[in-house]
């Protein structure tokens, strides 16, 4: 499939103005008149946005948890043009940041969760125009207090105009709320007063004839005075009294909720009604209610399993007189799809959902299903810090992507999911299943090859799990993961990961596997992590040596003869030290050296090749360097030249460099030709088996040139020369660059 990201050039443009600001904007001093000190203006003098772009940028904006008083100045009408709709959910700003709109002409603002300013700073913060026509107003999560703790809503009256309220999980309803609402807002035809403090809401028989939308989840009005005020409101079209969970209470007698479901003629109009988590209600009342409603468009079950799994529910036994009705339950997948779009700030539901979702998708093989993970993510987004919602999303995320299933869903998408899992493995760094299910989905090769993710973090996070859990899973999934991914992080982040606690642990890990004489995935993995850590890393290679790598990796050379994978590792992390000149006298020993001439000529020659980059780095230090007699370092030069020269370059790539630079030294010493071989047939290797990525590393590294010179040396040996002239024809091939063997 293919990796290019499913999100339109828009939303792809407006993703990246919004994560570098900076580079289309710059500070300006604040000019009389101005409510902050400095003000922000894009830096290409009479720029504007076209109104709906605006409004995007400001939500992507606020979504990524960038607004600041600062950047809220960019919004000034002079500034950007005209919005309309202002998104400005949970933004760091205050009432002189928010005064930056008060030139726009705003219809809908969406002040969700503005903790640094209460209710009546926010709404005074706009202007008069603004005041007068406003028609939708969001501030859930939001504060009336004042700094004596008293609730006021002197504010809302001013807004006349006002159709759409959204005050849910506030302290609403503390000091004559909701009276003052229903007399002073004359239009209003929607209310949100979910979690609130509202205990009475008999005020809303002002509004009984104009009221068409009315939500109270979590109400704390008791039922027996709900009811009875909700059957008078004959314009009602969406009706949301659910609760957060089911208290199983007995009942007595015949309830509020029975008198409202099956009365034929109560609301009549009723296109959504919510009655999730009720545990008054029966399967027959609401199958009554269902089909005395033929305009009915969605209804709510969610947490009653007696009303989801009633077959006139389960079975839509109603889709001949409702072809179009949605279902939020938790029975079918239908119904859980729906309930999880709809309910993504109830963390109690979605935990209850998403394990519901669980055991449904246990046993998935073939069928990849990308609109179930496009579900979760939302849950996981919604509910950062709550564990269960977590917990169980991380479980289905496995089961939808496990096996082969995961490869026919979209990197975009897994780039969300894998970002939403380090987010979790982050906040819930000491729950072990959490970071289980995490390692378990991140251990995918399509994920961490292909899926663009922050692989440092990811590293780091992974490995800290070494030393929290004491799992032998877990140490399986976490080496495996850090030996791909330390592969693909700069070598900057190499070294930041390749710390001393980090190092240590990762060689006792080993220390453990060779002592019980025990070959096995986590060994191999390990000693792929370890490998990937010191390249090109000095600081990490010195790590190693201090902690006595050096005589383990000897060990295993020794215990393990046999084993061609172990020893490939082994040797390729030693051909890293050996790449850096100051430690290369720790590896002249007379039995190193001598396992390596012995591995010269294994039979696998990704042994005997990274045996020959050692030889060859080790050669290319002067004689004094040398314990060997000069009749050994011939013998030895003779082994490493016989070979070279009987290797047959393999089918597959067998080995991956971050760039050329460790080869340049070598393939300038002209007086040992079989160090100059070495290099130069490493350099054919890969360049012949990758030429799209390692003919531009070559040119853009300056190998080009070295190999240029090599070909116009009269004392170049043979097989060196032959071998450059390969190379420089396969870049020549595939960069359309026509590179002359032989110099300019």
């Amino acid at each position: 499939m293919s990796s290019i990201s499913t999100d339109s050039l828009q939303v792809l443009c407006l993703n990246y103005i919004a994560s570098n600001l900076s580079k289309f904007t710059k500070e300006v001093p604040g000019t009389e008149g101005d409510y902050l000190e400095t003000k922000l203006v894009f830096r290409e003098p009479n720029f504007i946005l076209h109104q709906e772009l605006a409004e995007q940028l400001l939500k992507k904006l606020s979504k990524l948890g960038r607004l600041t008083d600062t950047i809220l100045s960019l919004f000034r009408k002079e500034a950007i043009g005209t919005i309309r709709r202002a998104c400005l959910r949970h933004a760091n700003v205050s009432s002189k940041g928010l005064r930056s709109l008060s030139t726009q002409h705003l219809l809908e603002l969406d002040a969700t969760g503005l903790h640094g300013v209460n209710v009546n700073g926010i709404i005074g913060a706009q202007g008069e125009w603004t005041r007068k026509n406003l028609k939708a107003l969001t501030v859930s999560r939001c504060t009336f207090m004042n700094t004596s703790k008293y609730c006021i809503v002197i504010s809302l009256p001013q807004l006349k105009s006002l159709r759409h309220l959204d005050v849910s999980y506030t302290e609403f309803g503390y000091n004559l709320g909701l009276e003052c609402v229903a007399s002073d807002l004359p239009h209003l035809d929607s209310l949100d007063i979910s979690g609130t403090l509202v205990y009475n809401i008999q005020p809303l028989l002002a509004l009984k004839d104009s009221l068409k939308s009315l939500s109270m989840f979590k109400t704390r009005v008791p039922d027996k005075d709900l009811i009875p005020v909700v059957m008078e409101m004959h314009a009602l079209r969406h009706l949301d009294i659910s609760q957060d969970s089911v208290t199983h209470n007995i009942r007595k007698g015949k309830s509020s909720m029975e008198q409202l479901l099956c009365s034929p003629s109560v609301l009549p109009n009723m296109i959504s009604m919510d009655i999730s988590g009720r545990d008054d209600v029966t399967d027959e009342m609401v199958v009554h209610f269902v089909k005395c409603h033929p305009k009915l468009k969605f209804l709510g079950i969610a947490l009653s399993h007696e009303i989801c799994d009633h077959k006139f529910f389960k079975e839509k036994l109603y889709s001949d007189s409702h072809s179009d009705l949605k279902v939020a339950g938790q029975v079918t997948e239908e119904q859980i799809l729906e309930a999880l779009q709809r309910y993504k700030q109830r963390p109690n539901y979605g935990h209850k959902l998403l394990r519901c979702l669980f055991n449904m998708t246990q046993y998935l093989e073939k069928d990849p299903r990308p609109e179930l993970v496009k579900a979760i993510l939302p849950q996981m987004r919604a509910n950062p810090k709550h564990l269960g919602v977590q917990m169980a999303a991380s479980a289905c995320l496995y089961n939808l992507t496990k096996n082969r299933l995961g490869e026919s869903i979209h990197v975009t998408l897994l780039g969300k999911m894998v970002n939403l899992i380090l987010h979790a493995m982050e906040n819930f760094s000491t729950q072990q299943q959490l970071q289980k299910n995490a390692l378990l989905t991140l251990c995918s090769d399509r994920i961490l090859q292909e899926v663009n993710f922050d692989r440092y973090k990811a590293s780091r996070m992974v490995m800290d799990c070494l030393f929290v859990f004491d799992d032998h899973s877990i140490t399986r999934m976490a080496v495996a993961i850090c030996s791909i991914l330390a592969a693909k992080i700069s070598t900057v982040q190499t070294t930041w990961l390749g710390t001393k606690r980090n190092m240590v642990k990762l060689l006792q890990i080993v220390k453990q596997k060779s002592d019980a004489r025990t070959v096995d995935i986590t060994l191999k993995f390990t000693l792929s992590a370890l490998w990937n850590l010191t390249d090109e890393s000095p600081a990490t290679c010195a790590i190693f040596l201090n902690e006595c790598g050096l005589d383990l990796f000897i060990d295993i050379l020794e215990t393990f003869k046999d084993e061609a994978t172990l020893q490939t590792k082994v040797l390729g992390l030693i051909n890293n030290i050996a790449e850096v000149q100051s430690l290369r006298h720790t590896l002249m020993r007379a039995d190193f050296i001598e396992h390596c001439r012995n591995l010269l000529f294994n039979k696998q020659i990704e042994v005997s090749y990274f045996a020959a980059g050692i030889v060859a780095h080790l050669l290319h230090e002067g004689p004094e360097m040398w314990t060997l007699s000069e009749e050994k370092r011939t013998q030895l030069r003779a082994a490493l030249h016989k070979s070279i020269s009987g290797w047959q370059n393999p089918e597959g790539e067998m080995v991956a460099y971050r760039s050329f630079s460790p080869f340049f030294p070598l393939l300038t010493c002209y007086l040992i030709a079989e160090v100059q071989l070495w290099s130069v047939w490493a350099i054919h290797h890969v360049c012949s088996k990758n030429p799209s990525r390692y003919c531009p590393m070559l040119c853009s590294e300056g190998g080009v040139k070295i190999l240029q010179d090599i070909t116009v040396n009269p004392s170049v040996h043979k097989d060196v020369l032959e071998l450059a002239k390969k190379v420089l024809s396969i870049v020549s091939q595939n960069t359309n660059t026509n590179i002359i063997a032989g110099g300019n």
